[in-house]
């Protein structure tokens, strides 16, 4: 008897793409949770964006490929002047939002920052509304939120894509052509065939994240991630074909070519999980494992700050995943490094009681003093940290430092399991999100229109009903 490879027979499409697609058409989201929470998300990711354009290394990389070219109608890049195409407001949006590591986070078994999708959403709803007579609304945005935040998440739970060196982007890409494609008006089988094409395309390596490669494609990566969806949906939409058992195929599938083999897992059903469990970045723009070690550091600053040249170790306790992605010794050789090394971040706490994007930056870097700190540290792992973090009832990020003095004494233990932006913390977290984007917002825009910005946001019931172009309108470059 033949097999259907050998008869040439079309398979049907994997189940992973028919599910992904089934819940992007068709679900309806009635958690209120969600809405609140996506509501917070969406303007703590434009503040990190807006903030992120006050950096020359970022905002360089943004506009058209081609200086002063201009797509009449096109998507708009907020904060900018630019109208382009929506591939190419997807990279600029996408890559504004992530540039500073100040968004939101999802960990599991897998990493990422879910609201990176905002670049392709954002891109293609602006572009609905000027080009296609679409009325998609401020709510419908935050629904799309709530559906590709639920897509990468739930694919995150429970598959390692960074054990076979694959970069969280991955999801990103996938999250954002199935939402994306719904969003440009394509059917059930145009979003499986769009999704069959992300899943299909090589995958971004994990080598830019990691010494001693460390570098600044790490914070554009979700832009060209967000920008190749919307391009995979645009194509679909066009009649290009799709590869149904794209994941499952034997031998030329992705599960046989880049996940060694094993079949992807998806534990529970699409909702809105996600979005009601994120982790928001408050304190410090600084990567997630790190953060509850950061606020640690910072409890410390007043009792060592004083006794620096007396530090004979500094003990840091955390989790497995904090060691095997941000513990570092040796050479930093430039933000996008720091800003990935735990050791870094704790030393910034420890000397100067805080830890902003600027700490990254050559000019602080050159303190001498950040490298003797790092160079006292010890790195040790607490199984029941690691198991915790696991643990979908907790979800814990746990760090603790102690430091030991030359004359036998010793700091207290200062350990913290939950970071401010986790959900165990919201009530405590959500007012200082809140200045997080009113701090950001005037960082960046001028009076009025700072002001102007911010009172638009706080009006939450205006805001939801305001077309998106119209948002739009408010928070670009005038």
């Amino acid at each position: 008897m033949l097999n259907s490879v050998e008869k040439n027979i079309r398979p049907q499409p994997d189940k992973i793409l028919v599910d992904i697609a089934e819940y992007a058409l068709n679900y309806s989201v009635k958690s209120e949770l969600a809405l609140e929470t996506a509501y917070y998300c969406l303007l703590d990711t434009l503040s990190c964006g807006f903030l992120a354009l006050t950096y020359p290394a970022c905002s360089k990389l943004l506009g058209p490929i081609v200086a002063g070219t201009v797509v009449p109608q096109g998507a708009r890049v907020p904060g900018t002047s630019f109208e382009l195409d929506p591939v190419l407001a997807a990279f600029n949006i996408g890559t504004m939002i992530r540039w500073l590591d100040f968004n939101d986070t999802w960990l599991a078994a897998e990493w990422g920052h879910p609201s990176d999708n905002l670049g392709a959403i954002l891109a293609v709803a602006d572009y609905c509304n000027r080009q296609l007579q679409k009325s998609f609304t401020v709510k419908d945005l935050l629904i799309a939120m709530i559906k590709a935040h639920e897509i990468q998440g739930v694919l995150a739970l429970e598959n390692r894509f960074n054990r076979v060196g694959l970069d969280h982007v991955l999801l990103v890409k996938i999250a954002s052509t199935a939402v994306a494609t719904a969003m440009l008006g394509g059917n059930k089988e145009q979003i499986i065939n769009a999704l069959s094409q992300a899943w299909l395309d090589g995958q971004s390596l994990r080598t830019y994240r990691h010494a001693p490669n460390t570098g600044s494609r790490k914070s554009w990566a979700a832009g060209d991630a967000t920008s190749r969806a919307v391009r995979l949906a645009l194509l679909t939409l066009q009649g290009e074909q799709g590869y149904p058992s794209a994941i499952t195929a034997k031998i030329w599938g992705f599960q046989e070519v880049l996940f060694k083999g094993k079949s992807l897992q998806i534990p529970r059903p699409y909702g809105s999980y996600v979005m009601e469990n994120v982790l928001f970045k408050i304190a410090f723009p600084a990567e997630f494992h790190a953060q509850t070690a950061v606020e640690c550091a910072v409890k410390l600053h007043p009792v060592v700050i004083k006794r620096l040249a007396d530090i004979e170790r500094i003990e840091l306790t955390t989790h497995e995943s904090a060691i095997r992605i941000i513990s570092k010794a040796g050479q930093l050789n430039n933000p996008a490094d720091r800003d990935h090394c735990l050791q870094y971040m704790i030393a910034i706490g420890l000397l100067f009681g805080n830890l902003t994007a600027d700490d990254y930056e050559e000019e602080r870097a050159k303190d001498g003093r950040i490298d003797q700190l790092r160079s006292l540290m010890q790195v040790k792992e607490d199984k029941q940290y690691s198991e915790d973090y696991l643990n979908p009832d907790k979800r814990s990020i746990a760090n603790a430092v102690q430091i030991f003095f030359k004359d036998g004494s010793c700091t207290e233990k200062v350990e913290i399991e939950y970071p401010l932006g986790h959900k165990r913390r919201r009530s405590e977290g959500i007012p200082l999100l809140q200045q997080k984007f009113m701090n950001n917002v005037k960082a960046y825009f001028k009076s009025p229109q700072a002001e102007d910005i911010i009172q638009l946001c706080q009006n939450k019931n205006h805001l939801f009903n305001m077309l998106v172009n119209d948002f739009m309108d408010n928070i670009i470059v005038k």
